[in-house]
């Protein structure tokens, strides 16, 4: 079963643009990836899928029910943790923690300590003085204490040390093993590439490419550092070539051309050094982007 299905969901908030015409299909068990920078649309994709915000158009399933007309079964079923997430002042962190599984009607004791002591969090600080990265903690310990089938987390990581942050998606991968779908919103691309089976890339509310990473990383684009050049106008009027730059003493740009073409260049100019790489896939989105603006 798909555990996402939507087919041209689009959202406007008046004449402001949510999301257009998103069309994804994400298997039980994955481990899914959503990229964008901020604006891009994926918080306002996250709160239409959970019914925090009605379509303008379009439709979308979670485990084969309706958005709108089934919101309350799908939500038994769903972990969600917002980018800025927001508790009741005066609460302690385990008063917070027990209210939400009360909430839900559903016994978290064992999950909830087990979470608690694996992100090192104390349950008996009061929730108004805790640090952004504390507050983070409580945000994931109330989105998956209840063993969901579906984790929805928006940008999860951001406040929380390298160290958290590795033991956080330690918890993911083991909660993806066991069956569970992941849906993760993020604009760090290392996360991304790191840890998620597949991804799509969202600009400007629109889906441009949903690939497995390993595709997204292996699109036939190529990172070129040369040195002993120093005419960088030259390399702008070839086809293939973009963002071309001069540091460290190199120049430096993306090729998505034929490899002849470029070695019958570099034959003509004869650089003292040459380097072929694959780019990192923030290079790779920012070439997904370029291409999408210049259409």
């Amino acid at each position: 079963m798909q555990a996402i299905k939507t087919e041209n969901l689009t959202k406007f908030y008046g004449k402001s643009r949510g999301i257009i015409d998103v069309s994804l299909s994400i298997d039980e068990g994955e481990f899914f990836g959503f990229i964008g920078p901020n604006g891009a649309g994926k918080s306002t994709l996250i709160r239409t899928l959970l019914g925090l915000i009605a379509p303008t158009s379009g439709r979308a399933e979670i485990f084969g029910r309706d958005i709108v007309t089934e919101r309350t079964e799908i939500l038994k079923s769903v972990g969600y943790m917002p980018s800025e997430a927001k508790f009741y002042s005066g609460m302690r962190v385990g008063e917070m923690l027990d209210l939400s599984a009360k909430l839900r009607g559903v016994d978290c004791t064992a999950e909830q300590k087990l979470l608690c002591e694996r992100l090192e969090l104390d349950t008996s600080r009061k929730i108004d003085e805790l640090s952004l990265g504390n507050r983070k903690k409580v945000g994931i310990v109330t989105a998956l204490q209840h063993n969901p089938a579906l984790c929805i987390l928006d940008e999860p990581t951001s406040g929380l040390d390298p160290l958290m942050q590795k033991e956080f998606y330690s918890i993911l991968s083991e909660r993806c093993k066991a069956g569970a779908t992941v849906f993760l919103s993020s604009h760090i691309l290392a996360e991304i590439a790191r840890y998620c089976n597949r991804a799509a890339i969202i600009r400007e509310g629109k889906i441009l490419v949903t690939e497995s990473v390993e595709n997204l990383a292996h699109t036939g684009i190529k990172r070129v550092a040369l040195r002993g050049i120093s005419d960088l106008e030259s390399f702008r009027a070839i086809d293939g070539i973009r963002d071309v730059t001069m540091a460290d003493g190199a120049v430096k740009f993306l090729y998505s051309g034929e490899a002849c073409a470029l070695l019958s260049h570099l034959a003509k100019i004869n650089p003292t050094d040459v380097s072929i790489t694959d780019p990192e896939l923030d290079e790779i989105l920012i070439s997904y982007y370029g291409r999408e603006a210049d259409k």
